[in-house]
């Protein structure tokens, strides 16, 4: 896992069935569609399609590994009407050489997970002819619990602006009984005003039985009779919930709260920028303060203060990052970024 400690989850057959069916309504899946692999089957996203694939009676191709030029080429081959994968996979996608990338004259159904989705990315998957659905989950809630269900006037919004509302985590997924975000001191409700941030809570037969031999921290996460994700969000004006960050990674700087996801989205704007992490750094006058850790795209270069700069232009000051810090970033099998391992770097 991207926390370091695994645990495991105890599943129910009625939550994976729950999940199976909702994703059929969720996605609009037609009756034998042909959905490719590009996520490992071990991961929840991986089984909990296999159920509902089969449920339709489509036809899966799988990866044994991935690659950009191989997925187009997978796309291109088996005629697929429909793939999952997480943001780091559309971003390979987007930044792959021109001669490995297809762009299809059909529409592509995709679903994205795992992390909250940069617009810019987003944006880049309409050339491909990829129809993105963002979804969000856990593996404690057998998958996904929200989905950023589009609406028929976000087609009347500019590719930017329809891709920065598809970026948001959004409203209840068809199964799930319950999804709230609450003040996690007073346990209320937060208002619908885009501003408040308040804990993403969960609660009904697809959410998990509890953790493996480990009845301590089952207590937890189900204290008040919610699960609770650890994650922290907004809801806005229209219903939809918009992920800020993960309670472990907020970066409190002299009293304020910075959200990383924030830092992030700006600097996948920059041209030359492959990948982003944002983490806290101790800082003896701030706290923490916002670092930065930027992995290229290929054949590009730029510099630290370049990059600082182009925050500065973006975002409020205080909220840029103190430092840059270039290289490779750490992944789990699903293409998580480690953020735990980036903190150790520091």
């Amino acid at each position: 896992g991207t926390t370091g400690r695994p645990k495991g989850v105890v599943y129910h057959h009625r939550g994976s069935y729950l999940m199976s069916m909702g994703t059929v309504t969720a996605w609009e899946l037609p009756h034998h569609p042909r959905y490719l692999y590009s996520v490992p089957m071990f991961h929840c996203n991986g089984w909990g399609h296999a159920w509902t694939m089969t449920l339709v009676a489509a036809t899966v191709v799988c990866m044994r590994s991935f690659s950009p030029k191989l997925l187009f080429d997978l796309l291109e081959r088996h005629d697929i009407t429909h793939f999952g994968g997480a943001p780091v996979v559309l971003n390979m996608l987007a930044n792959a050489p021109s001669e490995e990338q297809k762009h299809f004259d059909r529409s592509i159904k995709v679903m994205t997970a795992g992390a909250p989705p940069p617009a810019k990315v987003l944006e880049s998957m309409t050339e491909f002819g990829f129809d993105v659905l963002h979804v969000y989950g856990l593996t404690e809630t057998y998958g996904h619990i929200l989905e950023s269900a589009p609406q028929s006037d976000w087609q009347d919004q500019s590719a930017a602006r329809r891709s920065e509302l598809i970026s948001r985590q959004g409203v209840r997924f068809p199964i799930m009984e319950e999804v709230s975000v609450i003040d996690p001191k007073t346990k209320k409700v937060v208002p619908s005003d885009g501003k408040t941030i308040g804990e993403i809570v969960m609660r009904g037969n697809t959410t998990m039985k509890g953790y493996l031999n480990n009845k301590e921290a089952t207590a937890e996460a189900f204290d008040g009779g919610w699960f609770h994700s650890g994650d922290l969000a907004v809801v806005q004006e229209d219903g939809y919930i918009q992920i800020k960050d993960r309670a472990k990674d907020i970066i409190i700087s002299g009293g304020e709260n910075i959200s990383s996801v924030e830092i992030e989205n700006v600097l996948y704007k920059h041209p030359a920028v492959g990948e982003a992490a944002v983490v806290a750094m101790p800082d003896d006058k701030w706290g923490e303060v916002p670092c930065a850790f930027i992995e290229l795209k290929a054949g590009n270069s730029t510099k630290d203060q370049e990059l600082i700069e182009f925050c500065t232009q973006h975002m409020a000051r205080f909220k840029r990052p103190k430092k840059i810090i270039f290289g490779p970033l750490p992944k789990t099998a699903t293409g998580k970024i480690q953020k735990h391992e980036l903190r150790q770097r520091i």
